[in-house]
């Protein structure tokens, strides 16, 4: 069993090869905590949603709408990442911060599976399985990067459809990166409420950077979705992948 601050991480080949033999993942786990929530599972398996897919920006987004922690195994580098959320505690844990691939960026990242958490977070009474303080970071940079740089090209299943959008607020405030194109749209959201087909056109955006943007807000909770605006237009549409990764 690996210890959670162990900073040394699995090959997906040998993580794989266990969870084939063992049916575990070989991470210490709570011991009063064995299976996810019902209402996270749910939306992880509900119909026509990504995250059933396996995209990984769909189901940070199911971990934040649900304010429920998880333990996420991606796929980087060739390496398996255990990254477990905190949603309401606004952090995660990671035993090594995770790196931008020099060709890739974060496009390639892959969910490989989800379990509860094999910890808890900082500041937690039972103080045994809290990790070590260095390791838990802000959880909102991790989101936001991951939407703007990520694998996923498309709006959140939560933000598609008939809808206008507006910036509920600045996340530069709060030190989020926004430069150029991204940083004069954030300000025309936070005036205007407009589409995703007229956001598109503007100066130095297409349809998938401009969806990247909204997701990013999104996870910031710096978004608002306006189904019956006068603005509100159908999104562009586009093809779902189609990967497996969740147990039955």
């Amino acid at each position: 069993m690996r210890d959670f601050d162990d900073p040394s991480l699995w090959r997906i080949s040998a993580f794989e090869r266990l969870r084939r033999e063992t049916g575990d993942s070989g991470y210490a786990r709570l011991e009063s905590t064995t299976v996810l929530p019902t209402t996270l599972v749910s939306d992880l398996r509900r119909r026509d949603n990504d995250a059933a897919r396996g995209d990984v920006l769909e189901v940070l987004a199911a971990c934040q709408r649900h304010r429920e922690a998880a333990l996420l195994y991606l796929a980087h580098q060739g390496l398996v990442w255990p990254l477990t959320v905190f949603p309401h505690e606004g952090v995660y844990h990671a035993p090594r911060e995770l790196r931008p691939d020099p060709d890739s960026g974060l496009t390639a990242v892959k969910l490989l599976a989800i379990e509860p958490p094999g910890l808890r977070p900082p500041g937690h009474w039972m103080r045994e399985r809290v990790g070590r303080e260095a390791h838990y970071r802000p959880l909102a940079p991790l989101l936001w990067r991951f939407a703007l740089d990520g694998p996923r090209e498309r709006l959140l299943g939560e933000l598609g459809g008939t809808a206008a959008y507006r910036a509920l607020s600045d996340p530069r405030a709060s030190g989020l990166d926004a430069p150029g194109a991204l940083g004069s749209a954030i300000e025309r959201l936070r005036r205007d409420s407009v589409p995703l087909r007229e956001i598109a056109r503007w100066p130095g955006l297409k349809v998938e950077r401009a969806a990247r943007l909204l997701n990013a807000l999104y996870l910031v909770h710096a978004l608002m979705v306006m189904r019956a605006h006068p603005a509100a237009k159908p999104e562009p549409t586009g093809d779902a992948p189609a990967r497996g990764w969740l147990r039955r």
